[in-house]
């Protein structure tokens, strides 16, 4: 008689506990939640909901995470007006999969906010295969998914944002207090996003990371962002603002986008093997340290920027970092009217459009940059391969 080794034994027995809920409703949902252990799954009937607003504590274990997914993937359907956190993640090991989120309003409240997603304090949490699509923020600067608290290894994976209107899609919310550690958003599309309504033109963000350039700039985060396609977002000037230290932005591809990967605020951030294909720009650098190399970039005006800042370094205040000790090497520039700029923004006055009492930094962009190490670039069709601006 053939003898199983034990570990199988064990592996049969907690397959067979795992269990399979279902909830057609946010109270079934909820009623569900504390009963769900390591290996579970709860699915959501198929159907449209609204007004659902549901903490999810719940932790499974690496081999065995807990799952809550539509019944059938993207026949789940959240809708309507959201004034507080349709689905908060706050425990570990635990996947959302499969529901789409569809011409939702949100909206700004006293002592609340409309989020569709929120991983807050979790660890090793996902979002994935999800779809937003069609959703549209009633006040600036309000994110469709963010990622918050001291958590860390949780990601959005394999999600698509589509024709989202007045967001920001995906934000890695760091405070003085906080700061999610190895965040991770791969393989998602972002695709068709109008230019945002606001006076400023600012608040639409396909990914953000880190809000406050001047006092939280220097935070790692070292989170990763791979193999996401943006397409045609044009919600403004940063398709993705980096405002944290320590990231990767790795194998991303840039597809006739208004707007630019940008290195806002931070330092020390690997930007390598994105292609950029047409579009108005392609990446922007302010802070020390950054490694960009290896990236593709095509049919773009300028193709890289090295920019001017009000001071210098790790150490300075200023709303914007000159670009320093950073590493531009074997990127490939083809068709662009100017392949590498160092020194735009050369003494632009930024006089009365930042608050220096919250950014208590100097208003002209007078620092030039310094220290950048510029090797093996290839230009192809290129009118001025590098300009000095200094």
């Amino acid at each position: 008689m053939k003898r199983f080794p034990i570990y199988f034994l064990l592996l049969f027995s907690q397959l067979a506990m795992a269990t399979t809920y279902k909830a057609s409703s946010a109270q079934e949902f909820k009623n569900i939640l504390s009963k769900l252990k390591p290996g579970d799954e709860l699915l959501i009937a198929n159907g449209n909901y609204s007004n659902w607003a549901v903490d999810i504590s719940t932790t499974g274990t690496a081999q065995r995470p807990i799952i809550i997914r539509a019944t059938t993937e993207g026949q789940v359907v959240f809708t309507g007006d959201v004034n507080q956190t349709l689905f908060k993640l706050t425990g570990a090991y635990t996947i959302l999969s499969g529901i789409s989120f569809k011409d939702c309003q949100l909206l700004k409240g006293e002592g609340s906010n409309g989020v569709l997603v929120e991983l807050k304090n979790s660890s090793n949490c996902q979002v994935r295969s999800c779809s937003f699509e069609y959703n549209r923020a009633k006040a600036q600067f309000m994110p469709l998914v963010i990622i918050s608290g001291n958590g860390s290894a949780n990601s959005i994976e394999n999600c698509s944002f589509i024709s989202n209107i007045d967001n920001q899609e995906v934000q890695v919310k760091i405070t003085k207090e906080s700061c999610p550690l190895l965040s991770r958003i791969e393989n998602n599309l972002f695709r068709d996003k109008a230019k945002v309504s606001w006076k400023n033109g600012n608040g639409g963000e396909c990914v953000q990371i880190g809000q406050d350039p001047v006092l939280l700039g220097t935070k790692e985060a070292k989170s990763r962002v791979t193999n996401n396609h943006f397409i045609r977002c044009n919600g403004e000037s940063e398709v993705i603002s980096n405002k944290s230290s320590g990231n990767s932005y790795l194998k991303n591809h840039f597809e006739n986008n208004d707007g630019e990967l940008v290195m806002r605020g931070g330092h020390d951030c690997l930007i390598a093997d994105n292609v950029f294909e047409g579009g108005t720009g392609g990446i922007r650098v302010n802070g020390t340290g950054h490694i960009i190399a290896n990236n593709k970039i095509k049919g773009i005006k300028t193709a890289i920027r090295l920019m001017y800042g009000m001071a210098k370094g790790k150490d300075e205040i200023g709303f914007y970092i000159a670009a320093s000790n950073c590493t531009i090497k074997d990127n490939q520039i083809i068709d662009a009217n100017t392949g590498i700029l160092i020194g735009d923004s050369k003494n632009v006055d930024w006089t009365g459009k930042f608050d220096t009492q919250r950014y208590p930094s100097a208003v002209v962009q007078n620092v030039a940059p310094f220290d950048n190490q510029l090797s093996g670039n290839s230009f192809v069709r290129t009118r001025n391969k590098v300009i000095n601006n200094l």
